[in-house]
């Protein structure tokens, strides 16, 4: 995601931080400070956001471990003002899968409340003193019932139905166990904007961050709507329906300059890089205008061409392979038995969609 930066990683995922959630925290100490008028406030608001997201962090490392139990691995987590977001490299396939994914989160909220629960009563933690003149009174009941409570509310707010929210991606996985996924998604788009526009007058009122969380639901749930019959579509087209066959290569000693006059002459923007007639990397446009930059138009292919890339089969569905696309790669090399036989992209699949509507308008209109 754009304009974040890796803060580091567990268990060999990457924890990002995106440069809107210093707003929140600047938000923070303004508030506390206006509400308190002391500097030890303002920073006590700033470490409670921080706990807050050490906390949001662990939420989205039970969805992402819990999709590594699948074979489902995680890109990133990324922490925004409105909450952290898990990127998976793709949805579990299965209904069962997805359910135990989506409520994953919120499991590691509940069993930390609970962890946090015990401690409070072991550790005889005593009663929470109320607030003074000068803010919160920190100490160790304060703090472990400040913990139960964030936990628990993030549980219960993540298992709110609102589609794409946890709740909703429990909604959906329910009903696609039996009316499919299709019709599983539509049910729970609908019932998410429903709580989008709950969200928005709500925030209006109350509580501003309401409005951004709203309107992230209701983006999502039509992106998730749109992606759902996306793949409905293209479940049943294998990829040498539409790949492209008649395609340019490089070689792995060719200069950079071939790949430039092939992108001049031409529409195709990524190219196959063969050595010995078998596909050995992927020079994709980004990839040849960062070395270009760097390294000047005689450098050879090898140098910029990617060595890691996804491919598909030529029997493989569409929508299966649409999954792969990932990490700035908008190209696939369809091969066979080492053989490339072409290419599909994400503007051919477009393509694709764009000529069976109108192909499915003009049976309608003929009817």
């Amino acid at each position: 995601m754009k304009w974040s930066w890796r803060m580091g990683s567990i268990a060999g995922i990457g924890i990002d931080i995106h440069a809107t959630f210093l707003i929140l925290l600047v938000w923070a100490a303004l508030a506390q400070y206006q509400r308190y008028g002391t500097l030890e406030a303002a920073v006590g608001g700033v470490f409670l956001i921080l706990g807050v997201f050490d906390i949001v962090v662990l939420h989205e490392l039970g969805h992402a471990l819990a999709a590594r139990r699948y074979g489902i691995p995680t890109r990133r987590i990324t922490l925004l003002p409105i909450g952290g977001v898990a990127e998976l490299e793709r949805m579990p396939d299965e209904p069962r899968q997805e359910l135990v994914v989506a409520i994953a989160g919120p499991a590691v909220n509940v069993a930390l409340a609970l962890i946090f629960s015990l401690l409070f009563v072991l550790t005889g933690a005593g009663s929470v003193p109320p607030p003074t003149e000068a803010g919160i009174v920190i100490n160790r009941a304060t703090v472990l019932a400040m913990a139960i409570w964030i936990n628990l509310s993030l549980a219960l707010f993540n298992l709110l139905p609102a589609f794409p929210m946890d709740g909703g991606r429990i909604l959906r996985a329910l009903l696609a166990m039996r009316r499919g996924y299709a019709e599983a998604t539509e049910i729970a788009a609908r019932v998410g904007k429903g709580f989008a526009l709950l969200f928005a007058f709500v925030g209006l009122f109350f509580n501003p961050m309401l409005v951004f969380i709203a309107l992230f639901i209701w983006i999502g749930a039509a992106g998730e709507t749109q992606a759902t019959q996306l793949k409905s579509t293209l479940d049943s087209v294998p990829v040498e329906a539409i790949m492209i066959t008649d395609i340019l290569t490089l070689e792995v000693g060719d200069p950079l300059v071939r790949a430039v006059d092939h992108i001049l002459a031409g529409f195709q923007e990524d190219f196959p890089v063969l050595a010995g007639g078998r596909v050995v990397g992927l020079l994709t446009r980004s990839d040849l205008i960062r070395a270009l930059s760097a390294h000047g138009e005689d450098a050879p292919v090898e140098l910029a061409m990617r060595r890691e890339f996804q491919i598909v089969g030529r029997d493989d569905l569409v929508g299966e392979a649409y999954t792969r696309f990932q990490g700035g790669q908008r190209t696939l090399p369809v091969l066979e038995n080492g053989e490339l036989l072409g290419l599909l992209t994400l503007e051919n699949i477009a393509e694709y969609i764009m000529i069976q509507n109108a192909l499915s308008g003009a049976k309608v209109a003929a009817t």
